[in-house]
């Protein structure tokens, strides 16, 4: 029997960005729960809820657009989805769309992500510069004997607009850069140690 999946955009900030993927997950799984829609479950001794998750965040890393897929087993509309979820919410969780899949749709494919953090008027000048070097070497900046992937590499788009940093990165196999490797080039691997936080604003799917 082929059951229902839907795709899920939602939003995870404040305090919910302090906790890992397994976390997260299972407070999906208990709102669910709470709302009494039924996911279809895998098979063995110990069954799971059928979700996924085609981009995991890191921990302390908020995300306004993330993605999750999850298998029915009962059929639903989108609207009720929104609904019975919307009656149980979740502090820092936030359900931006609902998605019935057709029949046979692929899993979700991430083809990039976009991700922002704000950057101190002191450290704009400089940024500035670095972002020129880094975007006009194809292969990076000297990143000192490191055998980190360089930042370079599936770098899309990078750019300092009113203080704010934005880059877009190419999702892929192999050693496919990060967002932290884009800040150790750039010099700003320290901001996460105070008040500025990095977002993930947007998960781009194939289509």
């Amino acid at each position: 029997m082929v059951r229902q999946r839907a795709r899920i955009r939602f939003s995870k900030q404040g305090d919910l960005r302090l906790i890992g993927h397994r976390d997260l997950a299972r407070t999906i799984q208990r709102a669910f729960r709470r709302a009494e829609i039924h996911l279809g479950m895998s098979q063995g001794f110990h069954p799971k809820p059928r979700m996924s998750f085609p981009s995991a965040l890191a921990v302390g890393v908020a995300g306004l657009q993330e993605v999750m897929e999850v298998e029915l087993a009962e059929p639903y509309t989108a609207l009720q989805i929104q609904e019975r979820l919307a009656l149980h919410p979740v502090p820092g969780l936030t359900l931006r769309c609902v998605e019935i899949l057709p029949p046979g749709t692929p899993k979700a494919r991430v083809r990039s992500t976009s991700w922002e953090i704000p950057v101190p008027p002191a450290r704009l000048a400089e940024t500035a510069s670095r972002i020129d070097r880094l975007t006009a070497n194809p292969d990076g900046l000297p990143r000192d004997g490191s055998e980190a992937p360089q930042p370079r590499r599936g770098l899309e788009e990078l750019t300092l607009c009113q203080g704010v940093l934005q880059m877009r990165l190419r999702a892929g196999p192999g050693r496919i850069a990060g967002p932290r490797d884009v800040l150790a080039a750039l010099g700003l691997c320290d901001l996460e140690q105070g008040v500025h936080r990095l977002t993930r604003t947007m998960v781009e799917l194939d289509p």
